[in-house]
């Protein structure tokens, strides 16, 4: 028999479960890896997809992950799980998934069609998760090298305070005046 103690701390708990947001969950994908829902949707064109977020006022950076790697995981279920973190790379971000051995075709900057195993070689990703951001723009990418492309690139799981701080030093530029151990030190002092 419910008594009225049980019945209004079930109450008072569903009530306060009513207001808590919800967060929604990542999806594992067919290809093995997870995925979150605010993740770009695109046609696997680099430049466009650039150019795209620039128009919506965003940077634009690549997830490389792989499926099975435990770093990439955690970076889901403990990073974006933050909402300070999810929210703040949403509202600043496009964030486009890649997997390092897979095989669908992406359009480089440079208008190479390479899949996804390829353009990892292309431009040095040996490790899971890493990610690499752009400049705003992608008119000059098209001369550059591969290596020079990025403005930042991070490779390995950050704990969620430096992997805040990295998108931050992305959006606020502080690559143009110093290197991310020295804004993490500035953040940290």
């Amino acid at each position: 028999m419910l008594d009225r103690r049980a019945f209004l701390s079930g109450t008072i708990a569903a009530g306060a479960l009513a207001l808590a947001p919800a967060r929604a969950e990542p999806i594992l994908t067919d290809d093995g890896l997870f995925k979150e829902p605010w993740f770009l949707e695109s046609f696997l064109d680099l430049a466009d997809d650039l150019d795209g977020a620039s128009r919506a006022g965003k940077r634009f950076v690549i997830m490389w992950e792989l499926r099975g790697c435990p770093y990439c995981k955690e970076t889901h279920f403990v990073n974006f799980a933050q909402p300070r973190i999810a929210d703040y790379v949403k509202t600043h971000f496009d964030l486009l998934q890649l997997n390092i051995i897979g095989a669908r075709k992406v359009t480089d900057f440079d208008g190479a069609v390479l899949g996804e195993k390829e353009l990892a070689a292309k431009y040095g990703i040996r490790y899971t998760p890493t990610f690499q951001f752009f400049p705003e723009r992608a008119a000059d990418l098209v001369t550059r090298p591969p290596a020079a492309r990025e403005v930042a690139r991070a490779a390995g799981y950050l704990r969620p305070d430096d992997f805040l701080a990295l998108f931050r030093f992305v959006r606020e530029k502080a690559y143009e005046h110093e290197s991310f151990r020295d804004f993490l030190r500035a953040q940290q002092g």
